[in-house]
């Protein structure tokens, strides 16, 4: 997830002539290809993976609570949503605009009223959220037509960079329920009813069979869903028309969701095979376990490798990268990050925001 996010956030600071799905135009074929890629399977995609696991981890902290009461449960959740708007908020005024854990956060404050909800409505409330996503529209990601703003994004005055982001976080924070909402409510249901987690022996072959086909299922809709804008990509050079482009990039954000719940569902599966295999205690597997353990210190550590490299007072390559030249730099930023998670692992420490939050949630 967090080596998706990496490739689906970096992009965005590249700077060129002409845009598409955030993407500079004109470039060589392998740029291309690049883009074509990242467009089929990370854009769009990494983020419902997110917000499918966020509700599946709330799920799991109500089990925890037993048989407290309700209100006591949500109390909980609203600390917990409290760090995240003031880390996020922190994390988008001094590092990255582009924050989602204040968006997520706020996305809890409302959804720790839906923990108690029946099934039906979590998936009634779910599909329609999910048709809202599939109406044209202005302003998403997929169909973004513009290069970076330096006073945000590649900022030169310190003092319009801390006002801009301040308000573009607000802004983007308060999307949280809206955007995020269809993959946390299914989450929450699967969170429920642990699908993805270890069943009992007698179940196993049918829970692989219903995760291999969600899984297969869920990313061959969002590759196909995708590949008119992706083969726009290809062309290099050709940006639709305002209306035709809206509905193209409904199409990739809705499919998009069905993509991840489709990795999740394929992880899950992974993991299954893994442990049945013997190969649970590998360094490989230990390491990308200490990632998802430490996935919030991981994630802003990323942040960092971005204000490094893009900040035009710093190394400032936004005008150097291209889009493959990127893609290499967001793989190494996550695999710094996989080398931090597992130094971590094997010194006994937790992640330090982890530790921030849960002292927060848990007091």
């Amino acid at each position: 997830m967090l080596l998706a996010i990496a490739l689906a956030n970096s992009h965005y600071f590249l700077v060129g002539s002409s845009y598409l799905g955030g993407f500079p135009l004109g470039q060589g074929p392998v740029d291309r290809a690049v883009a074509w890629a990242t467009t089929t399977f990370v854009d769009g995609r990494a983020f419902p993976m997110f917000g499918l696991l966020f509700g599946y981890g709330v799920a799991q902290i109500v089990r925890r609570q037993g048989d407290a009461r309700p209100r006591t449960v949500r109390r909980l959740l609203w600390r917990r949503a409290g760090v995240l708007v003031v880390v996020g908020f922190l994390h988008a005024v001094l590092l990255y605009v582009g924050d989602i854990l204040a968006a997520y956060g706020v996305l809890l404050l409302v959804g720790a009223w839906a923990v108690r909800w029946r099934d039906g409505w979590l998936l009634g409330v779910a599909a329609a959220f999910w048709l809202l996503t599939a109406l044209p529209g202005d302003g998403t990601l997929a169909d973004a037509t513009e290069g970076p703003d330096l006073a945000t994004m590649l900022p030169t005055d310190l003092g319009a960079m801390l006002v801009d982001r301040a308000f573009a976080s607000a802004f983007i924070a308060s999307l949280g329920p809206v955007g995020f909402a269809c993959p946390f409510l299914l989450g929450l249901w699967a969170g429920r009813r642990r699908l993805l987690e270890r069943p009992a022996a007698e179940h196993r072959a049918r829970r692989a069979r219903g995760l291999l086909a969600v899984g297969l299922g869920g990313v061959a809709a969002a590759a196909v869903g995708a590949q008119p804008l992706a083969l726009l990509q290809l062309g290099g050079g050709v940006v639709p028309d305002g209306p035709t482009l809206s509905r193209l990039a409904a199409l990739h954000d809705a499919t998009g969701v069905l993509g991840g719940l489709g990795y999740a569902a394929l992880i899950a599966l992974l993991a299954l095979r893994i442990e049945e295999s013997g190969r649970a205690g590998r360094r490989v597997v230990l390491a990308l376990q200490a990632v998802g353990q430490r996935s919030m210190t991981c994630y802003l550590a990323q942040s960092v490798v971005w204000t490094l490299a893009f900040t035009p007072a710093l190394l400032g390559l936004a005008d150097d990268l291209t889009i493959a030249t990127d893609a290499l730099l967001a793989i190494s930023a996550w695999l710094l990050t996989v080398a931090l998670a597992d130094w971590l692992r094997r010194t006994g420490r937790r992640g330090p925001f982890e530790v921030i939050v849960r002292r927060a949630t848990y007091r």
